[in-house]
C-alpha cells in the first residue's frame, strides 16, 4: 500500500519538490504566484518533514504580507487615487523585509551556492568513472568536458534553451578528425569548431546524437542531486538526422581468405568469434577458467564478468559450447589465467583493419565486429529460431506477439540444443 501523498510536495524525476500557491493579493504583492523550492531528497519521509518546515515559511510569508497590507491607512476622501492600493514606499519596506529573511533551512542542510557547470561536469565525471567501462567513460567524459568547456563559467540555473540549441549547432559542426592527432586532442568547443573549418567532412547525426544525449544524462543527473529543478534542455528537440549503417556480413570466400592469412596476432580469437558469435571484448576477455566441461556435452565458454573485461548488458551472460575446431586452438593457449594475455579490442579491430586493406576488402560495413554477424547469420540459415540464436549470441529474447517476453515464462534452451545448434556452423574449407 502506497502513502500519503505529501501536501504542495511532487516527485520529478528523484527529487522532491515543493510549491504552494500564494493568495491573489498576497501574490499581487510580492510579484510570484507561488512558493516553489527544491526539497533536495529522493527519500518520502524526509520529504514530508521538510515539507512541513517550507508550510511554516509560507504561512510566515502570507501573515506577514496580508498585516502589512492591513496596516496601511485607508479613506473614504474623494482623492482617493494614492489609496487605492499601498503606498510605494509600504510595498518597497515589506519587499525589502521579505528578501531579508532568513530562509528556511533543514536539519543537516546548508544553505549552498548554485554549482557552476565546470564543478558540477567535475562531480558527475568522479561518479561516474567507477560504473562505466573504460570505454563509456571515455565518450561521457569527451561529451560533458566539451559542453564544459564552452559554458564552465555558468551555473546550472543560468542554463537555458539558447545554450542547448547553441551547443547543437556547434557540435554539429565538429570534424570526426578532432581528437584522432595530439594536436586536437584537449580541444575547447569553439577551438575545435574552428579546427574543423579545414575539413568538409562533419560528424554524423548518431554521434552528435549520442553527445547531445549523454549531456542530457549529466543534467538529469545534477535534478537528481537537487543542483536544478529542471533539466533546461528537456524541450530542446534534437533534428539532426540519423543514419544507421549496419555491418556487413562477410561472405564466404572473404571468411576463407581472411583465415588463410593465419594471422599470427589474431588468427586464434579471429575463429574463436566467427564459430561462437561473440564480440571482440567478450573473446579477448576469455580467461583459461572460463572454460567449463559438461560431460558427453564437451566444453562451453562461460561468458561472465571478471577481472579483465564486463559485460556490454545483464543478456550477454551465457554460456556457449566449444565448436570441435576450436579444441585444438584452445589446447595451445595459457593453462591459466587469460587465453589471449597480449591482446586488446583495439589491437584486434586494428589488425582486421590491416589484413581487410591486405586483402582489397575496403566495403561499407566490413569490420571485426562482422565475425559476429556472420554466425547469427549462419544460425539462421540452418533454420535456428531467433530466440535461440538470442540466448548463444548474448542479445535480449525476443518477444512473442502479444509483448510479453520469453524469458518471463521460459527457463531458456537447453545446453543439449545449445550443442546441437554450434556443431551445425561450418567454417569454408
Amino acid at each position: 500500500m502506497s502513502s500519503a501523498p505529501i501536501r504542495y510536495a511532487y516527485l520529478k524525476g528523484q527529487t522532491w519538490l515543493y510549491r504552494r500557491n500564494y493568495p491573489k493579493e498576497v501574490a499581487a504583492v510580492l510579484g510570484h504566484q507561488a512558493l516553489k523550492q527544491s526539497l533536495k531528497t529522493s527519500d518520502a519521509k524526509v520529504a514530508r518533514q521538510r515539507a512541513a518546515e517550507v508550510n511554516v515559511r509560507y504561512e510566515g510569508t502570507v501573515r506577514q504580507v496580508l498585516s502589512g497590507a492591513a496596516s496601511l491607512p485607508q479613506t473614504a476622501s474623494a482623492d482617493v487615487s494614492e489609496w487605492v492600493t499601498p503606498s510605494e514606499r509600504a510595498l518597497a519596506s515589506l519587499r525589502a523585509t521579505l528578501q531579508h529573511s532568513d530562509p528556511v533551512r533543514y536539519l543537516g542542510v546548508e544553505a549552498e551556492p548554485a554549482k557552476t557547470v565546470q564543478a558540477a561536469a567535475r562531480a558527475y565525471l568522479m561518479a561516474r568513472q567507477h560504473e562505466l567501462r573504460p570505454g563509456g567513460f571515455k565518450s561521457v567524459r569527451y561529451s560533458v568536458e566539451l559542453f564544459q568547456s564552452k559554458y564552465s563559467a555558468l551555473t546550472l540555473p543560468e542554463l537555458g534553451r539558447d545554450e542547448g540549441r547553441a551547443f547543437l549547432s556547434l557540435i554539429s559542426q565538429l570534424s570526426p578528425f578532432v581528437g584522432k592527432s595530439q594536436r586536437t586532442r584537449g580541444l575547447s568547443l569553439d577551438a575545435a569548431v574552428a579546427w574543423s573549418r579545414t575539413s568538409a567532412r562533419k560528424i554524423t547525426g548518431r554521434t552528435q546524437r549520442r553527445i547531445w544525449s549523454q549531456v542530457k544524462h549529466w543534467l538529469d543527473w545534477c535534478v537528481y542531486e537537487g543542483d536544478i529543478e529542471t533539466n533546461p534542455f528537456a524541450s530542446v528537440r534534437f533534428e539532426a538526422k540519423v543514419r544507421h549503417h549496419p555491418y556487413a556480413v562477410p561472405t564466404d570466400d572473404e571468411v576463407r581468405a581472411i583465415l588463410r592469412q593465419d594471422d599470427l596476432h589474431i588468427g586464434r580469437v579471429l575463429l574463436v568469434c566467427l564459430l561462437s558469435g561473440m564480440r571482440a571484448g567478450e573473446a579477448v576477455g576469455l580467461m583459461r577458467e572460463d572454460l567449463v566441461a559438461k560431460g558427453n556435452l564437451g566444453r562451453f565458454f562461460f561468458v561472465r564478468p571478471n577481472e579483465l573485461r564486463l559485460l556490454k548488458t545483464e543478456a550477454a551472460e551465457r554460456q556457449v559450447p566449444v565448436h570441435a575446431m576450436l579444441e585444438p586452438v584452445l589446447d595451445q593457449l595459457p593453462k591459466a589465467g587469460p587465453l589471449f594475455p597480449d591482446l586488446s579490442v583495439r589491437e584486434v579491430t586494428k589488425r582486421f583493419a590491416a589484413i581487410r586493406k591486405r586483402l582489397d576488402m575496403e566495403r561499407p560495413g566490413l569490420v571485426f565486429h562482422s565475425t559476429r554477424k556472420w554466425f547469427i547469420t549462419q544460425c539462421e540459415r540452418t533454420g535456428v529460431p531467433e530466440h535461440f540464436t538470442a540466448s548463444l549470441v548474448g542479445h535480449k529474447s525476443a518477444r512473442s506477439e502479444n509483448g510479453i517476453t520469453y524469458s518471463i515464462y521460459s527457463a531458456g534452451i537447453s545446453d543439449e540444443q545449445k550443442r546441437g545448434i554450434v556443431d551445425q556452423i561450418r567454417v569454408p574449407s
